[in-house]
């Protein structure tokens, strides 16, 4: 016995109809919304059981499950599209802490370093109280950035006043200014 009947009412499966006659949106927008009309049991329902959606629709009883879960409990609106995503997250490295991984990259290795590596800057961020925690991921993210926003402007720097930083795995990120 099914758990979680979907009834639709006249004004949800035109939108349905319409939604699968233009055939735009995602597969699964589309995939939900013949579940649905299939599995609708009003009077102009078809009200077909799981195991038919699943012969016609090719798709897998839990899908079919799921979706008539979320149209009961979550509503039309639900059933149909995504499920939102985590959200942004405000970046890590802002305006300022940037500013001071520029400045840090661009002066002298400490001793005993012959340059700069991601993992020695993230450290020194964390050491020198820029920054609670960074990994060396979002140092390379952000100098990349920075470095590639310079070559859209097609600034000039003088090879004196530019700094190299080594990658771990040999590469440079060059063009870096002190001046910065």
């Amino acid at each position: 016995m099914k758990k979680y009947i979907v009834k639709l009412s006249e004004q949800e499966r035109e939108e349905l109809e319409k939604v699968i006659k233009k055939g735009k949106g995602s597969a699964k927008k589309l995939m939900h919304a013949r579940i649905l009309l299939k599995a609708d049991e009003n009077e102009a329902g078809p009200s077909w059981k799981d195991e038919q959606i699943q012969e016609a629709l090719e798709v897998s009883i839990s899908t079919i499950e799921r979706v008539r879960r979320k149209f009961v409990e979550d509503g039309f609106d639900v059933a149909l599209s995504r499920r939102p995503g985590s959200g942004y997250r405000d970046p890590k490295i802002d305006g300022e802490k940037e500013a001071h991984l520029i400045a840090l990259a661009c002066s002298s290795p400490p001793d005993g370093q012959a340059k700069w590596t991601l993992r020695l800057l993230a450290e020194k961020m964390v050491e020198f109280e820029y920054i609670d925690t960074v990994s060396y991921e979002t140092v390379r993210k952000t100098l990349k950035k920075r470095t590639q926003a310079l070559a859209k402007e097609a600034v000039v720097h003088s090879s004196e006043k530019q700094c190299r930083i080594c990658v771990s795995y040999g590469r440079y990120f060059i063009g870096v200014s002190s001046s910065l």
